[in-house]
């Protein structure tokens, strides 16, 4: 099993606490919010229309009613994984359920005077979620599918076993795979992690989305079983769809039990696990660009993650930071920048030459968006050598093989070793 996240007590800070209870509050909030959104407004709107017409539409071979009766089975279903994280969660991070007991830190309460009683509130995380919040819980319980079912094989194996080949075939020769570190920043689920420690390497995941966390150490530390929930990918989708069998599949996750499958490798000894893997999480940029971590991995892995960065410099002076010297880097992933939109800050427009950034990491101001080749190009010109280059295609991303709608990635998939400083 891998060691719990690593990170300071996000309820310490406001803003930490305010973005936990979000996620916390989304997953609690996923039951309610599929149910009015997908089935009780398609009912609204089925009994508007004129009798004759619903009535036909309810009988076969329509059975339109059913339908919606059986989507709200499968909400349910995701519902409950939903829950089951949300309560791992609560109790990875001592938080009551329903309310928390947290004291809301004042200058009369804070470590350097005595506790007010007054200032002492129970902090109440329920309906603290906001529309984009909730909509990152259902992103997050579908993304099972891709990361932890059987079905989901095909886009594992178009993105995760190329750079697990790469790892392979650069760490052949080494003595020992315990020996050889690497960071898989923005892990997601933790699929990539698991399969590379399971290969045998020491692996560090790192990601900063609560809704990431919560559920990859759910799956990863408190399921006891493979195939122990059932899991509706596709039942809130109403458009593209062939047949309803297609809308209904049900996948089992997960599709392999971590815990033993790792068991099965190492014996089972936790510690052994929990040394060879673990998970941080914090800001990539903040964490792993401090001394502390400087040339700590042989490899970075990154799939699906440098479009994250508002910032990609930050990104490649980072990596370059904590990779050895002749250290490899692995990616795979399309340019679909994530920031793209982001409006400028006029505070730092109007205060830039005032003095040092109050801001770091994803949250630092500024952005860009380059092409394959000038990432490739600026990955040089910042200490890489680029080894292999090439790009991979039909690569679908929590894609319904059945859909009438396939959005088809093409991935560059590239090797950087990091030059020697002088």
């Amino acid at each position: 099993m891998a060691q719990e996240p690593e990170v300071p007590s996000p309820l310490l800070d406001p803003e930490e606490r305010r973005v936990l209870y979000a996620a916390l509050d989304s997953f609690r909030q996923y039951r309610k919010i599929a149910h009015f959104n997908v089935t009780h407004r398609r009912r609204q709107n089925f009994y508007a229309l004129p009798t004759s017409q619903w009535q036909m539409l309810a009988a076969p071979p329509f059975n339109l009613l059913s339908t919606f009766d059986q989507v709200d089975n499968a909400i349910d279903a995701n519902a409950e994984i939903g829950t089951a994280m949300m309560n791992t969660a609560l109790l990875s991070f001592d938080i009551d359920d329903p309310k928390s007991t947290t004291r809301l830190e004042t200058p009369e309460s804070s470590s350097f005077g005595s506790a007010d009683d007054e200032a002492q509130k129970l902090i109440d995380w329920r309906n603290t979620a906001k529309p984009s919040d909730i909509d990152k819980a259902r992103s997050t319980i579908r993304q099972l599918y891709r990361d932890w079912s059987h079905e989901g094989l095909a886009e594992r194996k178009a993105c995760y076993d190329p750079v697990i080949q790469d790892v392979v075939k650069a760490f052949w020769h080494s003595p020992s795979k315990h020996d050889v570190k690497i960071l898989v920043p923005g892990a997601g689920l933790g699929r990539l992690v698991f399969e590379l420690c399971r290969g045998g390497y020491t692996v560090e995941g790192n990601e900063i989305s609560y809704h990431q966390l919560i559920a990859s150490n759910w799956v990863l530390n408190h399921t006891v079983k493979g195939r122990q929930f059932d899991l509706y990918p596709f039942a809130l989708d109403f458009s593209n769809v062939v047949s309803r069998e297609h809308q209904l599949k049900k996948v089992k996750v997960p599709d392999v039990h971590p815990g033993s499958a790792l068991d099965d490798v190492f014996g089972h000894t936790t510690g052994k696990v929990a040394d060879r893997m673990s998970m941080t999480a914090a800001d990539f940029v903040v964490l792993y660009g401090d001394k502390e971590h400087k040339d700590m991995f042989n490899a970075v892995v990154t799939v699906y993650f440098i479009d994250t960065a508002p910032n990609l410099i930050r990104y490649v002076e980072t990596i370059r930071n904590c990779l050895q010297d002749g250290g490899l880097w692995m990616n795979l992933g399309p340019l679909l920048w994530h920031f793209a939109d982001r409006a400028p800050s006029e505070e730092r427009h109007t205060e830039r030459a005032q003095g040092p950034r109050d801001k770091t990491g994803i949250e630092e101001p500024g952005a860009f968006e380059l092409t394959d080749e000038e990432v490739l190009a600026l990955v040089e010109k910042m200490g890489f050598d680029i080894e292999n280059r090439g790009i991979r295609d039909n690569s679908g991303y929590i894609q319904n093989p059945e859909s009438m709608l396939h959005n088809i990635y093409r991935t560059s998939h590239w090797i950087a070793k990091k030059r020697p400083r002088l």
